[in-house]
């Protein structure tokens, strides 16, 4: 059984952070889905993974290609997870389910933490997937560095 990561993104935007996570993840040996909901912002995702960082390539593709199940890293505003992954990665408020919380290895959904809307969702995710009995942690970079501020 899995755990969900909350991910209060505060200092640090979504395209510096989800790259680190995607790259622990590949060292995990973990396949991977990150699930948006608007088909534009994960076109911009796309291009951003494509650029960096300098340090390092992240395979990965947007969903829809004909190598979707070979994808390491799947880009989707679909719930099919087609790559078989151990970790699904949210953003923009995407959906999760408490199964797949249950199922994967590790589910992460990060928020930006200046959208009070995207707060409220982060918030209301929270209580629907602890209420059905999923583990949950809260990680904040309020610091400046990552530290975990609650667990359930």
């Amino acid at each position: 059984m899995g755990a969900a990561y909350f991910y209060h993104l505060t200092r640090r935007p979504l395209e510096e952070t989800l790259p680190v996570l995607l790259g622990r993840s590949l060292d995990a040996g973990w396949r991977v889905v990150v699930r948006g909901q608007d088909a534009a912002r994960m076109d911009w995702l796309d291009q951003k993974l494509w650029l960096g960082p300098d340090e390092g390539f992240l395979p990965h593709g947007l969903a829809g290609g004909p190598h979707d199940a070979d994808q390491p890293i799947l880009l989707t505003t679909d719930a099919d997870t087609p790559n078989a992954p151990a970790c699904l990665m949210t953003v923009d408020g995407a959906e999760v389910a408490a199964d797949e919380v249950q199922r994967l290895e590790r589910v992460c959904i990060l928020f930006n933490g200046d959208d009070p809307a995207a707060v409220d969702v982060a918030r209301r995710q929270w209580k629907s997937l602890t209420d059905a009995g999923c583990s949950a942690q809260y990680w904040s970079e309020e610091s400046g560095r990552w530290e975990k501020k609650a667990e359930k």
